[in-house]
């Protein structure tokens, strides 16, 4: 069984910078993409950012130049660093990986992390 342990989430102010941390355990042959995934109250889930085995990052539009994302294949781990952080990017954060155990491949979602952005 695979699964997805996220941390790092919590309160900080605007302007501020947090480091999410998820690392994926279980019977995992190769990992395909990790990427990080929000949902605000009453949103839906979208995309924060995404990375390839191959260290290739996707960002949405409003994270560009804020965000960073990047992966320890070592570790089986995937890291997002904010910077200046802004209220609306409060919301749950969620771990997304798309992996193989060898036979097929498969996704799994890490359980959540809340992120609060507020004075």
């Amino acid at each position: 069984q695979v699964q997805l342990v996220e941390s790092g989430g919590g309160l900080v102010q605007p302007g501020g910078s947090l480091r999410l941390s998820c690392e994926a355990s279980g019977s995992i042959f190769s990992i395909n993409v990790m990427g990080w995934y929000r949902q605000a109250p009453g949103k839906q889930r979208e995309l924060v950012a995404r990375i390839t085995s191959g260290g290739v990052p996707n960002y949405a539009d409003s994270v560009k130049g804020r965000f960073a994302i990047s992966r320890d294949n070592s570790k089986n781990t995937v890291y997002l660093r904010m910077n200046s952080l802004k209220p609306e990017d409060t919301a749950v954060y969620y771990c997304h990986s798309v992996f193989s155990n060898g036979i097929r491949f498969s996704d799994i979602w890490g359980q959540g992390t809340q992120v609060t952005v507020s004075s």
